[in-house]
Protein backbone atom coordinates (compact mmCIF):
# COMPACT_ATOMS: atom_id res chain seq x y z
CA UNK A 1 0.00 0.00 0.00
CA UNK A 2 1.85 3.50 -1.30
CA UNK A 3 1.90 5.89 1.63
CA UNK A 4 1.16 8.40 -1.36
CA UNK A 5 -2.27 7.70 -1.77
CA UNK A 6 -5.32 9.60 0.62
CA UNK A 7 -7.51 6.84 0.29
CA UNK A 8 -8.97 3.15 -0.75
CA UNK A 9 -11.67 1.88 -2.29
CA UNK A 10 -12.58 -1.69 -1.25
CA UNK A 11 -15.60 -3.56 -3.25
CA UNK A 12 -16.17 -6.60 -1.81
CA UNK A 13 -18.74 -8.99 -3.32
CA UNK A 14 -20.60 -11.99 -1.76
CA UNK A 15 -20.87 -15.10 -4.02
CA UNK A 16 -23.92 -17.61 -3.09
CA UNK A 17 -26.19 -20.03 -4.17
CA UNK A 18 -27.77 -22.47 -1.70
CA UNK A 19 -27.13 -26.11 -2.38
CA UNK A 20 -29.27 -27.15 -5.48
CA UNK A 21 -26.95 -30.37 -7.39
CA UNK A 22 -28.91 -33.21 -7.71
CA UNK A 23 -32.16 -31.61 -6.89
CA UNK A 24 -34.94 -30.40 -9.63
CA UNK A 25 -33.84 -28.15 -12.48
CA UNK A 26 -37.48 -25.67 -12.85
CA UNK A 27 -38.36 -22.85 -12.06
CA UNK A 28 -36.57 -23.00 -8.50
CA UNK A 29 -33.23 -26.06 -8.40
CA UNK A 30 -30.32 -25.99 -10.63
CA UNK A 31 -31.04 -23.86 -12.63
CA UNK A 32 -30.27 -21.08 -9.97
CA UNK A 33 -26.96 -22.00 -9.93
CA UNK A 34 -26.25 -22.15 -13.80
CA UNK A 35 -28.16 -19.00 -14.48
CA UNK A 36 -25.78 -16.89 -12.22
CA UNK A 37 -22.77 -18.79 -13.31
CA UNK A 38 -23.83 -17.56 -16.81
CA UNK A 39 -25.27 -14.13 -15.91
CA UNK A 40 -22.72 -13.20 -13.44
CA UNK A 41 -19.86 -15.62 -12.20
CA UNK A 42 -18.37 -16.25 -16.00
CA UNK A 43 -18.60 -12.52 -16.82
CA UNK A 44 -17.03 -11.51 -13.35
CA UNK A 45 -13.99 -13.54 -14.26
CA UNK A 46 -13.96 -12.11 -18.00
CA UNK A 47 -14.24 -8.90 -16.54
CA UNK A 48 -11.33 -9.58 -14.27
CA UNK A 49 -9.64 -11.33 -16.78
CA UNK A 50 -9.60 -8.65 -19.22
CA UNK A 51 -8.66 -5.99 -16.71
CA UNK A 52 -5.21 -8.09 -15.96
CA UNK A 53 -4.61 -8.17 -19.93
CA UNK A 54 -4.50 -4.37 -19.75
CA UNK A 55 -2.65 -3.83 -17.35
CA UNK A 56 -5.19 -3.16 -14.72
CA UNK A 57 -5.16 -4.74 -10.86
CA UNK A 58 -8.58 -4.33 -9.94
CA UNK A 59 -7.67 -5.43 -6.22
CA UNK A 60 -11.13 -6.54 -5.26
CA UNK A 61 -12.41 -9.03 -2.47
CA UNK A 62 -14.64 -11.87 -3.29
CA UNK A 63 -16.49 -14.31 -0.96
CA UNK A 64 -16.80 -17.27 -2.11
CA UNK A 65 -19.45 -19.98 -0.07
CA UNK A 66 -18.47 -23.31 1.00
CA UNK A 67 -21.75 -24.18 -0.40
CA UNK A 68 -20.96 -22.81 -3.88
CA UNK A 69 -17.38 -24.20 -4.00
CA UNK A 70 -18.82 -27.82 -3.15
CA UNK A 71 -21.05 -27.02 -6.31
CA UNK A 72 -18.90 -25.17 -8.86
CA UNK A 73 -16.81 -28.19 -8.40
CA UNK A 74 -19.01 -31.02 -8.68
CA UNK A 75 -18.61 -33.61 -11.09
CA UNK A 76 -22.23 -33.08 -12.31
CA UNK A 77 -21.60 -29.36 -12.73
CA UNK A 78 -20.08 -28.72 -16.37
CA UNK A 79 -22.34 -31.29 -18.19
CA UNK A 80 -25.43 -29.00 -16.82
CA UNK A 81 -23.83 -26.24 -17.55
CA UNK A 82 -23.64 -26.91 -20.61
CA UNK A 83 -26.74 -28.11 -21.62
CA UNK A 84 -28.03 -24.97 -19.66
CA UNK A 85 -26.13 -22.97 -22.15
CA UNK A 86 -27.05 -25.09 -24.86
CA UNK A 87 -31.00 -24.97 -23.94
CA UNK A 88 -30.80 -21.09 -23.77
CA UNK A 89 -28.47 -21.06 -27.46
CA UNK A 90 -31.70 -22.78 -28.92
CA UNK A 91 -34.25 -20.61 -27.25
CA UNK A 92 -32.41 -17.23 -28.76
CA UNK A 93 -32.28 -19.04 -32.42
CA UNK A 94 -35.66 -20.01 -32.30
CA UNK A 95 -36.30 -16.27 -30.96
CA UNK A 96 -34.63 -14.98 -33.98
CA UNK A 97 -36.04 -16.88 -36.05
CA UNK A 98 -40.09 -16.24 -35.04
CA UNK A 99 -39.26 -12.14 -34.70
CA UNK A 100 -38.00 -12.37 -38.32
CA UNK A 101 -40.79 -14.17 -39.35
CA UNK A 102 -43.18 -11.53 -37.98
CA UNK A 103 -41.26 -8.75 -39.05
CA UNK A 104 -40.15 -7.56 -35.72
CA UNK A 105 -36.36 -7.05 -36.94
CA UNK A 106 -35.03 -5.01 -33.80
CA UNK A 107 -36.27 -7.58 -31.56
CA UNK A 108 -34.37 -10.31 -33.90
CA UNK A 109 -31.39 -8.66 -34.10
CA UNK A 110 -31.53 -8.46 -30.29
CA UNK A 111 -32.10 -12.27 -29.96
CA UNK A 112 -28.95 -12.61 -32.06
CA UNK A 113 -27.03 -10.85 -29.53
CA UNK A 114 -28.41 -13.60 -26.89
CA UNK A 115 -26.70 -16.18 -29.25
CA UNK A 116 -23.63 -14.32 -29.13
CA UNK A 117 -24.02 -13.79 -25.32
CA UNK A 118 -24.34 -17.06 -24.79
CA UNK A 119 -22.03 -18.60 -27.64
CA UNK A 120 -18.99 -16.39 -25.44
CA UNK A 121 -20.12 -17.35 -22.12
CA UNK A 122 -19.47 -21.19 -23.20
CA UNK A 123 -16.53 -20.57 -25.37
CA UNK A 124 -14.75 -18.73 -21.85
CA UNK A 125 -16.36 -21.90 -19.88
CA UNK A 126 -14.44 -24.07 -22.04
CA UNK A 127 -11.24 -22.96 -23.39
CA UNK A 128 -10.56 -19.94 -21.23
CA UNK A 129 -11.21 -21.32 -17.79
CA UNK A 130 -11.09 -25.11 -18.52
CA UNK A 131 -14.38 -26.00 -16.92
CA UNK A 132 -12.25 -25.19 -13.41
CA UNK A 133 -14.34 -21.83 -12.10
CA UNK A 134 -12.81 -22.26 -8.77
CA UNK A 135 -9.30 -22.54 -10.25
CA UNK A 136 -9.81 -19.42 -12.50
CA UNK A 137 -10.92 -17.23 -9.06
CA UNK A 138 -7.56 -19.52 -8.05
CA UNK A 139 -5.64 -18.04 -10.21
CA UNK A 140 -6.48 -14.36 -10.01
CA UNK A 141 -5.74 -14.63 -6.16
CA UNK A 142 -2.28 -16.30 -6.50
CA UNK A 143 -1.58 -13.58 -9.02
CA UNK A 144 -2.59 -10.90 -7.30
CA UNK A 145 -5.89 -9.38 -9.06
CA UNK A 146 -8.24 -10.27 -6.22
CA UNK A 147 -8.53 -11.50 -2.89
CA UNK A 148 -10.95 -14.62 -2.42
CA UNK A 149 -12.58 -15.39 1.29
CA UNK A 150 -14.57 -17.28 2.67
CA UNK A 151 -18.01 -17.62 4.56
CA UNK A 152 -19.93 -19.71 6.74
CA UNK A 153 -19.94 -23.97 5.43
CA UNK A 154 -23.69 -23.53 4.11
CA UNK A 155 -24.75 -19.48 4.78
CA UNK A 156 -26.11 -20.53 8.27
CA UNK A 157 -27.93 -16.99 9.61
CA UNK A 158 -24.98 -17.54 12.47
CA UNK A 159 -26.62 -15.57 15.41
CA UNK A 160 -30.17 -17.43 15.40
CA UNK A 161 -28.40 -21.47 15.50
CA UNK A 162 -29.04 -22.75 18.73
CA UNK A 163 -25.24 -24.08 20.37
CA UNK A 164 -22.34 -22.59 20.04
CA UNK A 165 -20.67 -25.71 18.59
CA UNK A 166 -22.90 -25.74 15.56
CA UNK A 167 -21.70 -22.06 14.80
CA UNK A 168 -18.52 -23.54 15.52
CA UNK A 169 -18.74 -26.02 13.14
CA UNK A 170 -20.32 -23.95 10.34
CA UNK A 171 -17.53 -21.44 10.58
CA UNK A 172 -14.99 -24.51 10.97
CA UNK A 173 -16.13 -26.09 7.98
CA UNK A 174 -16.12 -22.67 6.08
CA UNK A 175 -12.05 -22.91 7.06
CA UNK A 176 -11.34 -26.15 5.82
CA UNK A 177 -13.28 -25.99 2.56
CA UNK A 178 -11.39 -22.76 1.63
CA UNK A 179 -8.20 -24.40 2.25
CA UNK A 180 -8.58 -27.13 0.21
CA UNK A 181 -10.13 -25.56 -2.99
CA UNK A 182 -7.39 -22.39 -2.80
CA UNK A 183 -4.57 -24.12 -1.01
CA UNK A 184 -3.85 -21.51 1.88
CA UNK A 185 -6.17 -20.24 4.88
CA UNK A 186 -8.99 -17.93 4.46
CA UNK A 187 -7.76 -14.24 5.72
CA UNK A 188 -11.18 -13.02 5.44
CA UNK A 189 -15.29 -13.64 6.00
CA UNK A 190 -18.59 -12.76 4.81
CA UNK A 191 -21.22 -13.48 7.72
CA UNK A 192 -24.08 -14.45 6.00
CA UNK A 193 -26.49 -11.23 5.80
CA UNK A 194 -23.83 -9.09 7.14
CA UNK A 195 -25.55 -10.99 10.82
CA UNK A 196 -23.60 -10.48 13.63
CA UNK A 197 -24.02 -11.47 17.46
CA UNK A 198 -22.27 -10.79 20.89
CA UNK A 199 -22.21 -12.46 23.21
CA UNK A 200 -24.89 -11.96 26.62
CA UNK A 201 -27.18 -14.51 27.90
CA UNK A 202 -29.38 -15.93 25.09
CA UNK A 203 -32.97 -17.64 24.92
CA UNK A 204 -34.02 -20.02 22.07
CA UNK A 205 -36.74 -17.71 20.88
CA UNK A 206 -38.97 -20.23 18.99
CA UNK A 207 -38.74 -23.37 20.81
CA UNK A 208 -40.35 -24.53 23.24
CA UNK A 209 -37.60 -24.41 26.01
CA UNK A 210 -37.28 -20.53 25.01
CA UNK A 211 -36.89 -20.30 29.08
CA UNK A 212 -33.76 -22.02 29.10
CA UNK A 213 -31.25 -19.21 28.98
CA UNK A 214 -27.26 -19.66 28.83
CA UNK A 215 -24.52 -17.48 28.35
CA UNK A 216 -23.34 -17.67 24.32
CA UNK A 217 -20.34 -16.65 22.85
CA UNK A 218 -19.95 -13.47 20.63
CA UNK A 219 -19.46 -14.37 16.60
CA UNK A 220 -16.03 -12.87 17.10
CA UNK A 221 -15.07 -15.44 19.24
CA UNK A 222 -15.15 -18.00 17.01
CA UNK A 223 -14.01 -16.05 13.88
CA UNK A 224 -10.35 -15.56 15.95
CA UNK A 225 -10.59 -18.99 17.07
CA UNK A 226 -10.70 -20.09 13.24
CA UNK A 227 -7.85 -17.76 12.78
CA UNK A 228 -9.80 -15.17 11.05
CA UNK A 229 -8.62 -11.86 10.34
CA UNK A 230 -11.64 -9.41 9.47
CA UNK A 231 -15.45 -9.42 8.38
CA UNK A 232 -18.09 -6.90 6.80
CA UNK A 233 -20.32 -5.36 8.85
CA UNK A 234 -23.12 -2.57 8.30
CA UNK A 235 -23.23 1.22 9.03
CA UNK A 236 -25.62 1.14 11.63
CA UNK A 237 -24.47 -1.66 13.19
CA UNK A 238 -20.89 0.81 13.84
CA UNK A 239 -23.37 4.14 13.80
CA UNK A 240 -26.35 3.31 15.01
CA UNK A 241 -29.07 5.19 12.78
CA UNK A 242 -31.79 3.86 10.34
CA UNK A 243 -30.37 0.57 8.84
CA UNK A 244 -30.90 1.07 4.66
CA UNK A 245 -31.88 -2.60 4.03
CA UNK A 246 -30.55 -4.56 0.87
CA UNK A 247 -33.72 -6.69 0.08
CA UNK A 248 -36.40 -4.26 0.01
CA UNK A 249 -36.83 -2.96 -3.41
CA UNK A 250 -36.65 -6.68 -5.03
CA UNK A 251 -39.54 -8.16 -2.91
CA UNK A 252 -43.31 -6.94 -3.01
CA UNK A 253 -43.75 -10.09 -0.10
CA UNK A 254 -41.16 -8.41 2.22
CA UNK A 255 -42.65 -4.81 1.66
CA UNK A 256 -45.44 -5.79 3.24
CA UNK A 257 -44.01 -7.85 6.38
CA UNK A 258 -41.82 -4.76 6.66
CA UNK A 259 -44.82 -2.45 6.98
CA UNK A 260 -45.97 -4.39 9.76
CA UNK A 261 -42.36 -4.45 11.34
CA UNK A 262 -41.41 -1.27 10.35
CA UNK A 263 -44.57 0.44 13.39
CA UNK A 264 -42.44 -0.70 16.20
CA UNK A 265 -38.76 0.03 14.49
CA UNK A 266 -37.06 2.39 16.85
CA UNK A 267 -33.19 2.92 14.91
CA UNK A 268 -30.19 2.95 17.55
CA UNK A 269 -29.25 6.39 18.11
CA UNK A 270 -26.41 7.44 15.62
CA UNK A 271 -22.82 7.98 17.18
CA UNK A 272 -21.07 10.20 14.39
CA UNK A 273 -17.93 10.02 15.77
CA UNK A 274 -17.17 6.99 14.55
CA UNK A 275 -16.66 6.43 10.78
CA UNK A 276 -17.16 3.80 8.07
CA UNK A 277 -13.70 5.23 6.66
CA UNK A 278 -11.83 3.53 9.17
CA UNK A 279 -11.48 0.08 10.17
CA UNK A 280 -12.00 -1.11 13.86
CA UNK A 281 -11.51 -4.38 16.22
CA UNK A 282 -13.60 -6.55 18.37
CA UNK A 283 -11.81 -8.34 21.04
CA UNK A 284 -13.00 -12.11 21.97
CA UNK A 285 -13.40 -12.74 25.45
CA UNK A 286 -10.17 -12.98 27.41
CA UNK A 287 -8.33 -13.65 24.21
CA UNK A 288 -5.43 -10.60 23.13
CA UNK A 289 -6.22 -11.38 19.85
CA UNK A 290 -8.67 -9.42 18.07
CA UNK A 291 -10.59 -9.19 14.67
CA UNK A 292 -10.82 -6.37 12.42
CA UNK A 293 -14.54 -4.79 10.65
CA UNK A 294 -14.79 -3.06 7.65
CA UNK A 295 -17.99 -1.12 7.26
CA UNK A 296 -20.56 -0.71 4.90
CA UNK A 297 -20.21 3.11 3.46
CA UNK A 298 -24.35 3.61 2.66
CA UNK A 299 -24.25 6.62 0.34
CA UNK A 300 -22.24 4.93 -2.66
CA UNK A 301 -23.06 1.45 -2.01
CA UNK A 302 -27.07 2.61 -2.54
CA UNK A 303 -25.86 4.15 -5.96
CA UNK A 304 -25.17 0.86 -7.27
CA UNK A 305 -27.16 -1.38 -5.21
CA UNK A 306 -30.88 0.49 -5.62
CA UNK A 307 -33.04 -0.66 -8.27
CA UNK A 308 -35.37 2.37 -7.50
CA UNK A 309 -33.43 5.45 -7.93
CA UNK A 310 -29.49 3.96 -8.17
CA UNK A 311 -27.57 3.05 -11.00
CA UNK A 312 -29.27 -0.03 -12.71
CA UNK A 313 -32.76 1.99 -13.01
CA UNK A 314 -31.40 4.03 -15.56
CA UNK A 315 -34.01 4.00 -18.39
CA UNK A 316 -31.77 1.94 -20.96
CA UNK A 317 -30.71 -0.45 -19.28
CA UNK A 318 -32.51 -4.49 -19.85
CA UNK A 319 -35.05 -4.91 -17.69
CA UNK A 320 -34.46 -7.53 -15.23
CA UNK A 321 -38.36 -8.70 -14.99
CA UNK A 322 -39.90 -8.67 -18.44
CA UNK A 323 -39.09 -11.97 -19.98
CA UNK A 324 -40.40 -13.22 -23.88
CA UNK A 325 -41.36 -17.41 -23.65
CA UNK A 326 -40.30 -19.57 -24.50
CA UNK A 327 -36.66 -19.47 -23.56
CA UNK A 328 -37.11 -16.49 -20.65
CA UNK A 329 -34.95 -14.22 -22.92
CA UNK A 330 -35.33 -10.32 -22.38
CA UNK A 331 -35.97 -7.75 -24.72
CA UNK A 332 -36.89 -5.07 -23.14
CA UNK A 333 -35.62 -1.71 -21.32
CA UNK A 334 -36.27 -0.54 -17.83
CA UNK A 335 -38.06 2.87 -18.73
CA UNK A 336 -39.47 3.37 -15.09
CA UNK A 337 -38.73 1.32 -12.33
CA UNK A 338 -42.17 1.86 -11.48
CA UNK A 339 -43.71 1.08 -15.51
CA UNK A 340 -45.87 -1.78 -15.92
CA UNK A 341 -44.56 -4.90 -17.95
CA UNK A 342 -46.98 -3.83 -20.71
CA UNK A 343 -45.29 -0.38 -20.69
CA UNK A 344 -41.80 -1.70 -21.07
CA UNK A 345 -40.60 -0.74 -24.71
CA UNK A 346 -37.66 -2.47 -26.70
CA UNK A 347 -33.82 -2.69 -25.43
CA UNK A 348 -31.19 -0.65 -27.44
CA UNK A 349 -27.69 -1.77 -26.21
CA UNK A 350 -25.80 0.93 -28.54
CA UNK A 351 -27.06 3.53 -26.10
CA UNK A 352 -25.76 1.46 -23.14
CA UNK A 353 -21.41 2.41 -23.27
CA UNK A 354 -22.17 6.05 -22.92
CA UNK A 355 -24.81 5.18 -19.66
CA UNK A 356 -21.89 2.78 -18.12
CA UNK A 357 -19.41 5.56 -18.74
CA UNK A 358 -21.09 8.34 -17.07
CA UNK A 359 -22.61 6.79 -14.37
CA UNK A 360 -18.84 4.89 -13.76
CA UNK A 361 -17.11 8.21 -13.11
CA UNK A 362 -19.91 9.46 -11.37
CA UNK A 363 -19.58 6.91 -8.93
CA UNK A 364 -15.43 7.14 -8.75
CA UNK A 365 -15.94 11.34 -7.93
CA UNK A 366 -18.49 9.93 -5.33
CA UNK A 367 -16.26 7.89 -3.77
CA UNK A 368 -12.97 9.96 -4.37
CA UNK A 369 -14.54 13.02 -2.89
CA UNK A 370 -15.50 11.13 0.18
CA UNK A 371 -12.28 9.55 0.86
CA UNK A 372 -10.76 12.98 0.36
CA UNK A 373 -12.97 14.34 2.28
CA UNK A 374 -11.92 12.16 5.25
CA UNK A 375 -8.39 12.46 4.93
CA UNK A 376 -8.48 16.52 4.79
CA UNK A 377 -10.66 15.88 8.31
CA UNK A 378 -8.20 13.26 9.71
CA UNK A 379 -5.06 13.33 7.73
CA UNK A 380 -5.75 9.66 7.61
CA UNK A 381 -5.72 7.06 4.81
CA UNK A 382 -8.95 6.26 4.76
CA UNK A 383 -10.98 2.89 3.58
CA UNK A 384 -14.56 3.14 1.65
CA UNK A 385 -15.93 -0.32 1.89
CA UNK A 386 -18.60 -1.59 -1.04
CA UNK A 387 -20.30 -4.99 -0.26
CA UNK A 388 -22.82 -6.17 -2.29
CA UNK A 389 -23.86 -9.69 -3.96
CA UNK A 390 -22.26 -10.62 -6.85
CA UNK A 391 -25.21 -11.89 -8.51
CA UNK A 392 -26.46 -8.45 -8.58
CA UNK A 393 -23.28 -7.57 -11.63
CA UNK A 394 -24.65 -9.36 -14.76
CA UNK A 395 -27.92 -11.07 -13.24
CA UNK A 396 -29.94 -8.49 -11.69
CA UNK A 397 -28.33 -5.35 -13.72
CA UNK A 398 -27.47 -7.03 -17.26
CA UNK A 399 -24.72 -4.31 -17.43
CA UNK A 400 -23.02 -4.21 -13.97
CA UNK A 401 -19.87 -6.12 -15.05
CA UNK A 402 -19.48 -3.06 -17.76
CA UNK A 403 -19.94 -0.78 -15.36
CA UNK A 404 -17.02 -2.46 -13.36
CA UNK A 405 -14.74 -2.49 -16.27
CA UNK A 406 -14.78 0.93 -17.07
CA UNK A 407 -14.90 2.01 -12.65
CA UNK A 408 -11.60 -0.05 -12.19
CA UNK A 409 -9.80 1.68 -15.66
CA UNK A 410 -11.09 5.25 -14.09
CA UNK A 411 -9.45 4.30 -10.63
CA UNK A 412 -6.13 2.43 -12.12
CA UNK A 413 -5.33 6.15 -14.17
CA UNK A 414 -5.65 8.17 -10.08
CA UNK A 415 -2.93 9.24 -8.55
CA UNK A 416 -4.85 9.99 -5.31
CA UNK A 417 -7.10 6.88 -4.08
CA UNK A 418 -7.07 3.26 -5.90
CA UNK A 419 -9.02 -0.32 -5.25
CA UNK A 420 -7.24 -2.16 -2.50
CA UNK A 421 -8.20 -5.76 -1.30
CA UNK A 422 -9.17 -6.07 2.69
CA UNK A 423 -6.55 -8.12 3.60
CA UNK A 424 -4.26 -5.46 1.73
CA UNK A 425 -5.86 -2.91 3.26
CA UNK A 426 -5.83 -4.33 6.73
CA UNK A 427 -1.65 -5.50 6.71
CA UNK A 428 -0.54 -1.64 5.97
CA UNK A 429 -2.99 -0.22 8.41
CA UNK A 430 -1.86 0.69 11.95
CA UNK A 431 -4.38 -1.30 15.03
CA UNK A 432 -7.12 0.70 14.93
CA UNK A 433 -9.59 1.46 18.30
CA UNK A 434 -11.43 -1.49 20.15
CA UNK A 435 -15.08 -1.70 20.42
CA UNK A 436 -17.99 -3.16 20.76
CA UNK A 437 -21.04 -4.13 18.35
CA UNK A 438 -24.53 -4.30 18.55
CA UNK A 439 -26.59 -8.00 17.17
CA UNK A 440 -27.80 -7.07 14.13
CA UNK A 441 -27.53 -7.90 10.01
CA UNK A 442 -27.76 -5.93 6.90
CA UNK A 443 -31.64 -6.44 6.26
CA UNK A 444 -34.33 -4.09 6.32
CA UNK A 445 -34.48 -2.67 9.68
CA UNK A 446 -31.53 -4.24 10.49
CA UNK A 447 -32.42 -6.89 12.93
CA UNK A 448 -33.49 -10.74 12.18
CA UNK A 449 -36.97 -10.27 11.04
CA UNK A 450 -36.59 -11.40 7.58
CA UNK A 451 -34.89 -14.56 9.11
CA UNK A 452 -37.30 -15.08 11.72
CA UNK A 453 -41.02 -14.66 11.69
CA UNK A 454 -44.22 -15.72 12.34
CA UNK A 455 -43.70 -17.11 8.57
CA UNK A 456 -40.75 -19.29 9.13
CA UNK A 457 -40.54 -19.84 12.46
CA UNK A 458 -41.74 -23.59 12.20
CA UNK A 459 -38.30 -24.28 10.65
CA UNK A 460 -36.69 -23.06 13.13
CA UNK A 461 -37.82 -25.86 16.11
CA UNK A 462 -36.63 -27.96 13.57
CA UNK A 463 -33.41 -26.71 13.08
CA UNK A 464 -33.25 -27.00 17.31
CA UNK A 465 -34.33 -30.25 17.73
CA UNK A 466 -32.43 -31.48 15.09
CA UNK A 467 -29.18 -29.56 16.47
CA UNK A 468 -29.89 -30.91 19.81
CA UNK A 469 -30.36 -34.60 18.79
CA UNK A 470 -26.68 -34.39 16.69
CA UNK A 471 -24.91 -32.93 19.22
CA UNK A 472 -26.27 -36.18 22.02
CA UNK A 473 -25.29 -38.37 19.18
CA UNK A 474 -21.51 -36.44 18.62
CA UNK A 475 -20.86 -37.12 22.12
CA UNK A 476 -22.08 -40.65 22.42
CA UNK A 477 -20.54 -42.25 18.91
CA UNK A 478 -17.93 -40.33 18.18
CA UNK A 479 -15.43 -42.49 20.05
CA UNK A 480 -16.55 -45.90 19.06
CA UNK A 481 -14.38 -46.04 16.21
CA UNK A 482 -17.39 -48.05 14.69
CA UNK A 483 -17.08 -47.46 10.21
CA UNK A 484 -20.52 -47.31 9.96
CA UNK A 485 -21.79 -45.50 12.28
CA UNK A 486 -19.17 -42.81 11.25
CA UNK A 487 -20.23 -42.68 7.90
CA UNK A 488 -24.14 -41.94 9.17
CA UNK A 489 -22.82 -39.61 11.72
CA UNK A 490 -21.06 -37.90 8.96
CA UNK A 491 -24.18 -37.69 6.72
CA UNK A 492 -26.32 -36.49 9.36
CA UNK A 493 -24.06 -33.44 10.07
CA UNK A 494 -24.32 -32.81 6.33
CA UNK A 495 -27.76 -32.80 6.44
CA UNK A 496 -27.87 -30.66 9.55
CA UNK A 497 -25.40 -28.36 7.62
CA UNK A 498 -27.88 -28.04 4.80
CA UNK A 499 -30.91 -27.64 7.19
CA UNK A 500 -29.60 -24.69 9.10
CA UNK A 501 -28.71 -22.48 5.47
CA UNK A 502 -30.44 -19.42 5.36
CA UNK A 503 -31.71 -19.27 2.31
CA UNK A 504 -34.90 -21.13 2.80
CA UNK A 505 -36.26 -18.78 6.16
CA UNK A 506 -35.22 -15.78 3.07
CA UNK A 507 -37.52 -17.51 0.19
CA UNK A 508 -40.41 -18.43 2.52
CA UNK A 509 -40.60 -14.53 3.67
CA UNK A 510 -40.15 -13.34 0.38
CA UNK A 511 -42.63 -15.74 -1.26
CA UNK A 512 -39.75 -16.04 -4.36
CA UNK A 513 -39.81 -20.05 -3.96
CA UNK A 514 -41.67 -20.71 -0.76
CA UNK A 515 -43.14 -24.06 -1.71
CA UNK A 516 -39.12 -25.19 -2.63
CA UNK A 517 -37.89 -23.66 0.32
CA UNK A 518 -40.70 -25.58 2.53
CA UNK A 519 -39.51 -28.85 0.86
CA UNK A 520 -35.94 -28.35 1.37
CA UNK A 521 -36.45 -27.77 5.07
CA UNK A 522 -38.47 -30.95 5.22
CA UNK A 523 -36.22 -32.75 3.19
CA UNK A 524 -33.32 -32.25 5.23
CA UNK A 525 -35.00 -32.63 8.66
CA UNK A 526 -36.51 -35.99 7.49
CA UNK A 527 -33.24 -37.33 6.09
CA UNK A 528 -31.47 -36.38 9.42
CA UNK A 529 -34.11 -38.15 11.51
CA UNK A 530 -33.90 -41.29 9.50
CA UNK A 531 -29.70 -41.30 10.15
CA UNK A 532 -30.81 -40.87 13.21
CA UNK A 533 -32.22 -44.18 13.40
CA UNK A 534 -30.22 -46.12 11.40
CA UNK A 535 -27.66 -45.44 14.66
CA UNK A 536 -30.22 -46.85 17.29
CA UNK A 537 -30.43 -49.52 14.35
CA UNK A 538 -26.97 -49.91 15.14
CA UNK A 539 -27.28 -49.76 19.02
CA UNK A 540 -29.88 -52.27 19.17
CA UNK A 541 -28.48 -55.52 16.68
CA UNK A 542 -25.15 -54.46 16.29
CA UNK A 543 -24.98 -53.66 12.10
CA UNK A 544 -27.00 -51.96 9.86
CA UNK A 545 -29.53 -53.83 7.61
CA UNK A 546 -29.55 -53.39 3.21
CA UNK A 547 -32.52 -51.04 3.51
CA UNK A 548 -30.47 -48.54 5.80
CA UNK A 549 -27.21 -48.89 3.63
CA UNK A 550 -28.98 -48.57 0.85
CA UNK A 551 -31.01 -44.94 2.10
CA UNK A 552 -27.74 -44.05 3.76
CA UNK A 553 -26.01 -44.28 0.15
CA UNK A 554 -28.30 -42.34 -1.83
CA UNK A 555 -28.18 -39.28 0.69
CA UNK A 556 -24.22 -39.55 0.19
CA UNK A 557 -24.68 -39.25 -3.38
CA UNK A 558 -27.17 -37.00 -3.60
CA UNK A 559 -26.19 -34.61 -0.19
CA UNK A 560 -22.35 -35.73 -0.49
CA UNK A 561 -21.03 -32.11 0.68
CA UNK A 562 -17.44 -31.51 2.35
CA UNK A 563 -15.90 -34.60 2.14
CA UNK A 564 -13.42 -33.39 4.54
CA UNK A 565 -16.20 -33.06 7.15
CA UNK A 566 -15.37 -33.53 10.91
CA UNK A 567 -17.81 -34.41 13.28
CA UNK A 568 -15.78 -33.71 16.07
CA UNK A 569 -16.58 -29.66 15.25
CA UNK A 570 -19.50 -30.58 16.97
CA UNK A 571 -18.18 -31.77 20.36
CA UNK A 572 -18.21 -29.39 23.08
CA UNK A 573 -15.41 -27.73 23.74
Amino acid sequence: MKQKKKGYFVLVLHSHIPYVIGQRDWPHGTSWLYEATVESYLPLLNTFYDLAEEGVNPQATLSLTPILCEQLSHPHFAKGLQSYTEDKLSYARQNASDFKRYGEAHKAALAERWVEFYSQMGESFESRFHRDLIGAFKTLQDNGSIEVITSAATHGYLPLLGFDECVHAQIKQGVQSYRRHFGRPPRGIWLPECAYRPGYKWGFPVHEQRKRVRMRKGLEEFLIEAGIKYFIIDNHMLRGGKAIGMYLSRFKALQKLWKRFSTSYEPIKEEKEKSPYSIYFLQGGTSPEAVAVFTREPQTSLQVWSGQWGYPGNSWYLDFHKKHHPGGLRYWRVIDYKADLADKEEYYPERVPSVVKEQADHFFRLVKNALLEHHHKTGKQGVLTAPFDSELFGHWWFEGCQWLHSLFQMMSKDHEISPLTCSSYLENSPQGEIITLPEGSWGEGGFHYIWLNEQNSWTWKKIYKAEEKFLQLVKQWHHKGSEIAGRILAQAARELLLLESSDWQFLITTWSARDYAEERVSLHFDNFQKLCRLLEEIEETGKLGQEGEQFLRACEEKDGIFADIDITWWLKK
